[in-house]
């Protein structure tokens, strides 16, 4: 009950639009009970011969009709404006949460689970907001106004017609307890279904690439029988239940059919009033119906409900101060004290007792074997994720007490997959700068050795690129991630491995365009290859989260055994023997 009424809060901007649903409903209503009452009426006139008083009664017939038809068509269009206002909303309400959620929660979540909620689950609520709320206020309306005009006409008659609706309720009652939970374990194999579909469409490469098609068709198949396996139990509650509504009201039918009858018969009750009574009676099936459908809305409502709400009260992780001031002006010096940083539900840290100070326009290479941490320590730069322990200052400020739209602003990463939106080359490389020129877009696209490859393209700058680049090989996205972050400018620039994927050649091309960029601007390389590894000033090796060496090239080669090893699988053999000869010497 307490989602349902958390639901209805998604009304309150359309409380205006609901009650007048709600009045238009209710005259249409009205006018629809009039029908029945106008048409038994024109019946006993028939059989009186009084032709005047018919023709009266026929237009009014008419003219109910008439405005039943003007009041349902009003209320379709408000209830559609509320509908979609409170999809509107809902929708944008989900994306700025989402968006204000730190990176930690979407490591742990499938992209599929979010998908699910924030469109299958969202269309539940909409539709039981936008729609089922008035259908079952114009079910209630509908039995209230012919119960009424049945008690005008006959109360005894319309007591016996109506003893049927206190078990519809307690039925109905039963139906939205039991049907609750299982309404809302299927929302959630829907959700897995929707996060076995999106990992399948996103590997697809590998799926082809193995030939994996018959595995991933097995699995989904899986996942497909959970949803239809819950959904028949779903189902089954609505198989009984809905029709066993529909039913109870044909017992009053009956009752009435053999009461009502035998006053007709008798004389007591005329065949105009019967026949009203009757199209009442027969009016009160259909609502009482609905109601059994409504109440299966509401339960699929609540229980989407349940699973946004599980989403909307996860509150960010990571705290931004009101009145966070942007990152102080400097030209990028970094330092880390005392920096521990241990990922949600891992075992162990990532990142232990980090002590580094980086002097403005350094660059800084971070080595060490998979794992070590390279990664985890330039994500806290833009504060991507929060140290467990200890702070990481820019230019004597904490990340954590300044605006991270500003901090973000000033730091530019480029990753060894770098993400490109579906869009074209301009707008993905603008996308750091949406207002920059298209020389400046120019500009950083030849400064990352990018611009040759582009002119190629079918339209130049103005192609479209693939979902996620794929479109492009590695290294052409690759350069153009450089070509982005090269736009905006940013005090620190972090590279991870960014130059992985181009060929030996476009490299060096590269590297020397870094070499400029880099110049008097704080870097930070991680790099597999000594030959990037050299643009840096100085190493820092790190090993099980810990620094455990730093210095320059070759003062590591003597120092340290552990980058001795690094080195050695990168550099070629004669670069070695050349050295060593060097010694002898």
């Amino acid at each position: 009950m307490k989602t349902f009424r958390r639901l209805l809060t998604f009304l309150s901007p359309y409380r205006k639009g609901v009650a007048v649903s709600f009045l238009l409903a209710a005259a249409a209503m009205g006018a629809t009970v009039a029908i029945p009452w106008l048409t038994g009426a024109a019946i006993d006139a028939t059989r009186e011969g009084d032709k005047s008083h018919l023709i009266w009664l026929a237009v009014a017939v008419a003219a109910a009709g008439l405005l039943r038809l003007a009041f349902s068509v009003g209320r379709r269009l408000v209830s559609g404006t509320v509908s979609l206002g409170v999809e509107y909303d809902l929708r944008q309400r989900l994306y700025a949460h989402l968006q204000s959620l730190e990176l930690g929660f979407f490591d742990r979540q499938q992209t599929g689970q979010l998908m699910s909620r924030v469109t299958v689950d969202l269309q539940s609520v909409r539709f039981f907001l936008g729609y089922g709320l008035i259908f079952i206020g114009q079910a209630v309306f509908t039995i209230l106004l012919a119960g009424i005009a049945m008690f005008l006409l006959r109360p005894e008659l319309a007591a016996i017609a109506l003893l049927p609706v206190p078990f519809v309720v307690i039925v109905a009652f039963r139906f939205g307890r039991r049907a609750r939970p299982a309404q809302q374990e299927v929302q959630q194999r829907v959700a897995e279904l929707t996060a076995a579909a999106e990992e399948n469409v996103s590997g697809v490469r590998v799926v082809k690439a193995f030939a994996r098609e018959e595995r991933q068709l097995g699995r989904f198949a899986h996942q497909v029988g959970r949803v239809f396996d819950q959904s028949m139990v779903a189902t089954r509650l609505q198989a009984f239940y809905a029709p066993f509504l529909g039913f109870l009201p044909n017992l009053g039918l009956a009752a009435i059919l053999f009461v009502g009858g035998r006053e007709v018969i008798d004389g007591s009750l005329t065949v105009g009033e019967f026949t009203a009574f009757y199209a009442y009676l027969l009016m009160l099936i259909g609502p009482m119906r609905m109601l059994g459908y409504m109440l299966g809305s509401a339960q699929r409502a609540t229980a989407s409900g349940a699973r946004i709400f599980q989403l909307l009260d996860r509150a960010p992780a990571m705290a931004i101060p009101d009145d966070a001031p942007p990152l102080p002006a400097g030209d990028g010096r970094v330092e880390l004290r005392g920096v521990s940083l241990t990922f949600e539900g891992a075992h162990h840290p990532a990142l232990r007792e980090i002590d580094l100070d980086v002097p403005a326009g350094t660059t800084v290479a971070i080595v060490g074997a998979t794992g070590s941490g390279k990664t985890a320590l330039v994500s806290l730069l833009p504060r991507l994720y929060d140290a467990t322990e200890g702070a990481v200052l820019i230019d004597g400020a904490d990340v954590r007490a300044v605006d991270p739209r500003a901090l973000r602003n000033e730091v530019a990463v480029v990753t060894d997959d770098p993400f490109l939106f579906s869009a074209t080359v301009h707008d993905n490389i603008a996308y750091a700068r949406p207002d920059a020129t298209r020389e400046e877009v120019e500009l950083a696209a030849r400064r990352a050795r990018a611009d040759g490859f582009v002119r190629e393209l079918p339209e130049g700058y103005d192609t479209l690129i693939g979902e996620r680049g794929l479109t492009l090989s590695g290294g052409q996205r690759q350069r153009i991630a450089i070509a982005r972050a090269l736009l905006a400018n940013p005090r620190i620039l972090v590279l991870d491995d960014a130059t992985s994927s181009v060929d030996a050649s476009t490299e060096q091309e590269i590297k020397q365009a870094l070499r400029e960029v880099m110049a008097g601007r704080t870097t930070f390389v991680i790099a597999h290859r000594l030959s990037t590894i050299a643009l840096a000033d100085e190493i820092v090796v790190l090993d099980h989260g810990e620094i455990v060496a730093q210095g320059d090239h070759e003062s590591l080669l003597d120092d340290s055994e552990l980058y001795r090893e690094i080195a050695q699988k990168g550099l070629p053999d004669q670069v070695f023997l050349t050295r060593a000869k060097e010694e002898v010497a």
